[in-house]
């Protein structure tokens, strides 16, 4: 999915998210007797900082009007930035976080989460005690004070995928941002009890160690390969065990990461916080925690290094803040390093590239394919050193690891035409193509499907890693779902993020799990095939 950041997008993704969450809670008129409610505080601490994520419940009958949440920590935690999804502010020792304009009113029964980063020394107790408009929060009927001001919304930390007009297979989505990032079945299409099974490739599938097939079917979790390198957090909401429990609750039984090389590799253009071995502690993490849930962790290089200007550039920027069309020298330290992190894991697959466009890029599609596969000298019009598919390829196996690869084709992952013809080779023999289809792209009927896809999964697995639309409708990724079921081909939706799915394909309207209009057409298939 390729994804731009700027502010308008920010404002928008915001508003999105405020509307959706009193679509849902149906806000009302002003509290007029008692007041209700509870707070979930979770966190995500990697030593020296944390995110705070906070969940208020109007555990009440009647509307709570210009909420505003407030407690205390014992310690020397220090608010960094502004905050999402609330007004956040710090008086010492304590803490607020108002009501957005946007947002002012909270239904009975209704909630809302928001998110800040913290740095700290020393020790991170937890708050002892919370309330809301001065009142304590405790679940308990207390007097209604009168009503607080109106926060005034503001533009939150985190950075906020925009939608684009371009004819990528990926179409670009607004993310509003919520708290931050957290620290299996064999032989079955569906979701099991235990870990997620070791992963190999046999012909043209993917199978278990018992040699019965694997189809991977589930959703995509944007946030690391943008949260980080804009100086924000770890994640773009929460990553924690209810959140994975409630992809596991659509009967998923796969999540693609994506993730950013300059954060993973710590360059200095991150903030050190969330850089180098606090964002592999954070990853790591988060795979982990899919694993163990039966879900197969996919790991996606999403974002990376190269300055490149020319046709459909998405940046102007060297640093791993945009899609490039191909991936550059520090590409292969990165895998190297992963690699190395998850070598003796097999149930963990390596995605090289989100989607290569160096058809975009360079002169010809003949080229563009040799570009690919062998990078350097292959790829003028480039003005970067590109480590193409094999390279890196070759720094996963000369790492020791033998995890199955997924390898996107051109045309943003949508084009699979020559990937047969320009294979890397694989001494371990577990190479799969990865494939991204969404209505606007070129490759978009099933007879296109049929005619270059079908005789590609003959020989080798296709995962299809992005399936969406852009309309918050879910016809197309239908049509999508059903083909690949009848081909036994692997598919995951994009994305599962409480985004506007009017400006993007988003999964969710709540990280509870609450499907967008898009995202239900996804649920309601995978409950029906796992």
């Amino acid at each position: 999915m390729t994804v731009r950041t700027t502010t308008t997008a920010l404002v928008a993704a915001l508003a999105a998210t405020a509307a959706a969450t009193l679509a849902l809670t149906g806000a009302g008129p002003a509290a007029a007797a008692g007041l209700q409610c509870s707070v979930d505080y979770t966190t995500n601490d990697w030593g020296s900082g944390f995110t705070a994520n906070v969940k208020l419940t109007n555990a009440g009958t009647t509307p709570i009007d210009n909420w505003s949440l407030g407690y205390a920590y014992t310690g020397n935690q220090t608010l960094s930035g502004s905050g999402w999804n609330g007004t956040w502010s710090q008086s010492g020792k304590n803490v607020t976080v108002a009501a957005p304009a946007w947002a002012a009113t909270l239904a009975a029964g209704g909630s809302v989460s928001a998110g800040a980063n913290f740095s700290y020394s020393g020790t991170n107790a937890a708050p002892a005690s919370f309330t809301v408009n001065g009142v304590a929060c405790n679940g308990a009927s207390s007097p209604s004070p009168s009503p607080s001001p109106s926060a005034s919304a503001s533009s939150s930390p985190s950075a906020s995928p925009s939608a684009s007009a371009s004819p990528s297979p990926s179409a670009s989505a607004s993310a509003s941002p919520s708290s931050s990032a957290s620290p299996s079945p064999s032989g079955s299409t569906g979701t099991g009890t235990g870990k997620a099974p070791a992963l190999h490739v046999s012909g043209n599938k993917l199978v278990d160690a018992n040699g019965a097939q694997v189809v991977l079917r589930g959703v995509n979790r944007s946030g690391m390969e943008f949260m980080c390198v804009q100086g924000y957090g770890f994640s773009d909401g929460p990553v924690d065990a209810a959140s994975i429990a409630a992809i596991k609750g659509w009967k998923a039984n796969a999540v693609r990461v994506p993730v950013n090389e300059d954060c993973w590799n710590g360059y200095a253009n991150v903030k050190p916080e969330y850089a180098g071995e606090n964002y592999r502690t954070a990853v790591k993490n988060f795979v982990y925690a899919l694993r163990d849930a039966g879900l197969t962790p996919i790991i996606d290089l999403h974002w990376t290094q190269g300055l490149y200007t020319g046709n459909s550039s998405g940046c102007s920027d060297v640093n791993s803040t945009c899609q490039k069309p191909m991936p550059g020298a520090g590409a292969a330290t990165f895998w190297s390093s992963v690699a190395t992190t998850f070598k003796n894991d097999p149930s963990v697959v390596f995605d090289l590239l989100n989607e290569p466009y160096a058809d975009r890029a360079v002169s010809g599609l003949d080229q563009a394919w040799n570009c690919w596969r062998d990078g350097g000298s292959a790829c003028p019009g480039i003005n970067y050193p590109v480590s193409g598919m094999q390279t890196l390829v070759n720094s996963v196996r000369t790492a020791g690891a033998n995890n199955v690869i997924l390898l996107g084709g051109l045309a943003y992952s949508n084009d699979l035409g020559q990937w047969l013809a320009h294979k890397p080779t694989d001494p371990a023999g577990n190479l799969a193509a990865s494939w991204h289809v969404y209505n606007f792209n070129t490759c978009s009927s099933q007879s296109c499907w049929s005619s270059t896809v079908a005789p590609l999964a003959a020989q080798v697995p296709v995962v299809v890693g992005e399936i969406g639309e852009n309309d918050c409708a879910h016809s197309f990724i239908d049509q999508v779902m059903s083909w690949a079921d009848a081909a036994r081909v692997s598919y995951l939706g994009w994305t599962w993020n409480t985004w506007d799915c009017g400006q993007g394909p988003s999964l969710i309207s709540d990280f509870d799990g609450t499907p967008t209009a898009f995202g239900l057409g996804l649920k309601n298939h995978l409950a029906a095939v796992n």
